[in-house]
This record gives structure tokens, sequence and C-alpha cells, in this order.
């Protein structure tokens, strides 16, 4: 098991699974540790653990531990399996369609601003609109990451409307009746029970079409996100031994240090164009030209 976490983490292009392994990890490990808090009369520090996860509503409560703007998205209901079970069933679905077309850097932006985006929506009206305002003393707080998976969703409809999926017992469908479905749905449940995580749905919502509109006329709202992951994986990254050597110049030798010049120029812009469009984007000599770099 170990063997495929790792080796999923490797794979090229395959953020959405990676996704689904740290949310499943999270809800394993705290699950565990509810269940032998229990056992044992601890379960006091399970709780603790897990109210590092759940953002709560009123605004004060929030300032004392404002980290859950982002830990809620990667956590679920401790008891309620079927919570984790249909949003993975979303991502990995919608995910790996999103990924395909836009590749994994932008499948992650888009996860981390639908997150963001209903956690804002969802602070925003417990803390302004008086039927929410009086609710939000016995609104125990909100975990999921159905607002990232709801942006993911959307953005894939807006981005592909007609792509259809089989649905078992329905057949084919668009997706873009499949978006249409979870947003009237979450509508229609914001006043009910769950009135905190709908408001969260339709944050995600909003935030999956307007990034796609916005992609499309070539601002990527998302650049911040992908640049900050990018800087966290170089602090962890080994550092290479450089070896400097020292060669007479020569006519040939000038030559063929241009030649290298424009070898990586070419080697810049196909990483470009994958972080762009994912490596399916790139024609066969880029790939080859690639390949062949990979081994210097």
């Amino acid at each position: 098991m170990f063997d495929d976490f790792k080796h999923a983490f490797q794979r090229y292009n395959n953020a959405h699974v990676q996704l689904i392994i740290i949310n499943v990890v999270i809800f394993l490990v705290i699950g565990v540790m509810s269940v032998v808090g229990n056992w044992t009369g601890t379960e006091w520090f399970a709780d603790a653990v897990y109210n590092q996860f759940s953002i709560p509503p009123v605004l004060g409560e929030f300032l004392t531990r404002p980290w859950t703007l982002v830990t809620y998205m990667f956590a679920h209901s401790r008891w309620d399996i079927s919570h984790i079970l249909f949003n993975m069933l979303a991502l990995y679905w919608f995910g790996s369609l999103f990924a395909e077309y836009l590749g994994s850097d932008k499948l992650v932006a888009m996860y981390v601003l639908g997150g963001l985006a209903g956690a804002l929506v969802y602070l925003f009206m417990f803390n302004t609109v008086p039927f929410y305002v009086e609710r939000s003393l016995d609104f125990p707080g909100m975990v999921g990451a159905s607002a990232a998976i709801y942006a993911i969703v959307v953005g894939a409809a807006t981005l592909l409307p007609d792509y259809t999926f089989f649905l078992m017992f329905i057949g084919p469908v668009r997706i873009k009746y499949i978006a249409a479905f979870y947003v009237i749905v979450s509508f229609l449940g914001t006043t009910q029970a769950n009135a905190g995580g709908n408001l969260a749905h339709l944050g995600g919502a909003l935030m999956g079409f307007i990034y796609i509109k916005q992609l499309q006329r070539g601002n990527n709202l998302g650049s911040w996100v992908t640049f900050f992951i990018q800087w966290v994986r170089n602090l962890f990254a080994p550092r290479r031994n450089v070896k400097v050597t020292y060669r007479k110049e020569t006519s040939s030798g000038k030559k063929s240090n241009k030649a290298s010049a424009i070898s990586q120029a070419e080697i810049d812009a196909i990483l470009d164009k994958i972080s762009d469009g994912g490596y399916e984007s790139l024609t066969k000599e880029e790939k080859e030209k690639l390949f062949n770099a990979s081994k210097k």
C-alpha cells in the first residue's frame, strides 16, 4: 500500500488521486483517534485535533484558529462515511476530466480556490445575515472537501458542458446537467440542517465558473497557488552537487555552447507548455526532446 501511495505521488498529472489519498489518510487518522479515544476515555484529545480542521461559523471564534480556512477542506465527518465516499467519487470522476484537459497544477489550484471561496461565503453569511447569525451558535462548525469539489464540478462543466458521463441506472448525461443538479440541491438546502455546508457549496461552485471564464480570457486566478506549492516543494527538494569543469574554448566549442543554449530554451518552452496545457498537449517531437533532455 505504501508503495502504491508513493507511486501515486510520483506519477505525472495525477493530482486528483493525490488529493483523494490526502483526504482519506486524514479521515482515517482522525477516525482511529476518535475510536481509541472512546475506548480509553481520552476522546477530548481526538476532539481537539478534529477542531483544528473544523472551521467555526462565528468570526470571533474563527480568528482563534484561522488555519481552519485551509484545513477544513481536507477533513470530513468522523462518523458519516458517506460524506467522504461521495465527495471522493465526485473528485475522482470530475478531477480526472479536469486534469486531462487543464493539467494537475490547475486542478490543485481550482481545489484550493474553491475551498477558500466556500469558506469565505460561509463566514460572510453566518456573520452578516440575521437568519444565519441567529443560528450560528447552534452550528458546530464545518469540515469537508465539498466546496472545493463543487468548484471542480462546475469548472469542468463550464469548460466542457456537453461532455457526457454514463451514470448507472440513468445512462448518458451531459455534465452541465449534473453540475446544475448539484447547485440546485445545495441552494434548496441553504435553510436546512446543513445550511453552512450548502452555502460553502455555492461559493465553491461560483469560483469554479469564474475561474474557467477568466482562464478562457487568459487570466489564471490560481497561478499564485501553483507558485506557492512549487516554492514549498523546492524547500524540501534535495540539492544536487554542481560539478564545474573547464575546457579550452575552440571555434567548435563556441558552436556547441550555442547549440546547448538553444536546446535549453526549447526545453523551457516545453515545460511552460506542460504547465499551461498538461503533458498531453505536447507534440511527439516535443515529447522526444523532453525525454532526451532528461537523460543528460
